[in-house]
């Protein structure tokens, strides 16, 4: 089968690690050896977030005495993907070296009107506490909200409208090449009025990019890998209860966490009303993922 996989961001950095450069290599080289068995008998395409590792660039770039303005987001996300993309390459070569792997710097195409940009809400870098975050935001001009028990920089995050290297990642894919690409949902880029592509102070929510290749690749799966085992209805209340097998129409009605849990469950929603019969997505744990791809594990979805 072909199979899209987007790693939550815990598969690169748990809540509160420290993001030094050899806990992530860590943490990656772990979750290629879980991933890793995927890719002996399916072709597969690896995303991933970028959310800590954006936010440490973003806090470097801003301190640089020696730059007048700070980077702009759409270059630091390309940064990440470069960063990341490098450190997955290494790390799933090692567990698969007679297979070929390729890590695409690719760009996502948004609209300039999205209301998005008028009230951001993606979550970015570090947690901070409130008033070390409002000192932040003071400082370097951002937008500060509360993310759990916590405080975090948040910045626009428009809804992906295509993947600009779809045809050359289809292209690697029938050459049995594994593919890591749309790292951080993609860098975000706008169509100027004469048609060339320009980037955007964003962040695009990885799950909803991941969705949106895996349909424009004709994906078979698209598996969204996090650090709990299933969608849980009922979450925060007495009786939470497990979510095995369902549909898209049933996860709709469920009142779920948007800065969680929401988005990712409305990227398999999504790539599932727009595919085939026999299309699925799975949300679930890392650890599980091959037992994820039929539905042995974690939240199953198909169109019925």
């Amino acid at each position: 089968m072909r199979i899209v996989v987007a790693l939550g961001g815990n598969a690169l950095l748990q809540r509160g690690q420290v993001p030094d450069a050899e806990s992530q290599v860590a943490n990656i080289q772990l979750a290629m050896r879980q991933l890793a068995p995927l890719t002996d008998d399916h072709s597969v395409v690896i995303t991933h977030g970028n959310g800590p590792q954006v936010g440490v660039l973003a806090m470097e770039s801003a301190a640089d005495p020696r730059l007048t303005k700070s980077y702009p987001f759409d270059a630091l996300g390309a940064m990440t993907q470069g960063l990341i993309g490098y450190w997955i390459l290494q790390a799933i070569g090692n567990e698969r070296p007679y297979r070929q792997f390729a890590s695409i710097i690719n760009q996502t195409l948004v609209d300039a009107d999205d209301p998005a940009f008028e009230d951001p809400t993606k979550f970015v870098g570090e947690v901070y506490h409130e008033q070390q975050a409002r000192e932040l935001a003071e400082r370097h001009g951002w937008t500060v909200k509360a993310d759990g028990h916590g405080w975090r920089r948040v910045v626009a995050s428009p809804r992906p409208r295509e993947i600009i290297e779809t045809q050359l990642i289809d292209h690697l894919l029938g050459e049995s090449i594994i593919v890591v690409c749309a790292g951080g949902g993609g860098v975000p880029v706008v169509r100027t009025g004469t048609g060339d592509l320009r980037g955007v102070e964003a962040v695009i929510d990885k799950d909803r990019s991941a969705a949106l290749l895996a349909r424009r690749l004709n994906a078979d799966r698209l598996l969204v890998l996090t650090d709990v085992e299933n969608v849980i209805e009922g979450f925060g209340t007495d009786d939470p209860r497990p979510i095995k097998r369902t549909t898209p129409e049933h996860l709709r009605t469920l009142d779920l966490p948007a800065g969680s849990m929401g988005p990712k469950v409305e990227a398999v929603c999504q790539f599932v009303e727009a595919g085939g019969p026999a299309v699925a997505a799975a949300i679930g744990s890392l650890d599980e993922a091959g037992d994820l791809v039929n539905g042995e594990r974690g939240t199953f979805v198909t169109k019925t």
